[in-house]
């Protein structure tokens, strides 16, 4: 099932003193923010349009109308931006999706045995990793999100097929072993 809100980006730090902000956006095109109109907070109970946006290095530096200093900037460092889905463009083919619809789709095997679920989207830097909270244990997992280790992505069947690198499962990565 499809959220009725996606996230598109998330406020870093204030950037100068006329109340610009580092924006990282989870969007093929970082400016296209700027086109969405009126943007808000997780709770819908905030609103924010873009009064200006450039290009900076992993992100855009923006102003949003009404925050004119530092000090109205950084109170919103680490605010996460959404927008109706709605607004966004329809995916014209079955192998491009948005990382919401991920979200909550069942992990499984190549032979059908349910691991867990998506839990989450994660980059560090390197390329997509998806999160799997497992079904039979308390830890999650990082898969890399490439045809190599997610052959399968099956939103309409609510799944994704998981090839996973042999032992990963069976690692031990309790703190306790690690303090011994």
């Amino acid at each position: 099932m499809a959220a009725e809100r996606v996230c598109v980006a998330k406020i870093g730090a204030a950037h100068g003193v006329r109340g610009e902000v580092r924006v990282f956006t989870y969007t093929q095109d970082p400016l296209a923010i700027c086109s969405y109109g009126e943007l808000e907070d997780q709770s819908g109970m905030r609103r924010f349009r873009v009064a200006s946006a450039r290009a900076g290095k992993g992100h855009i530096v923006a102003r949003f109308e009404g925050i004119d200093d530092r000090n109205a900037a950084e109170k919103l460092t680490h605010l996460e931006l959404y927008i109706p889905r709605s607004r966004l463009p329809e995916q014209k083919d079955s192998v491009t999706y948005y990382h919401a619809d991920l979200i909550g789709l069942a992990a499984e095997t190549k032979d059908g045995e349910r691991l867990g679920e998506v839990s989450g989207i994660q980059n560090f830097g390197a390329g997509d990793l998806l999160e799997i909270r497992l079904t039979q244990d308390v830890r999650t997992v990082m898969i890399p999100f490439n045809e190599k280790f997610v052959p399968d992505v099956d939103i309409p069947g609510g799944r994704i097929v998981i090839d996973l690198p042999d032992g990963l499962l069976d690692m031990d990565v309790s703190l306790e072993n690690d303090r011994e």
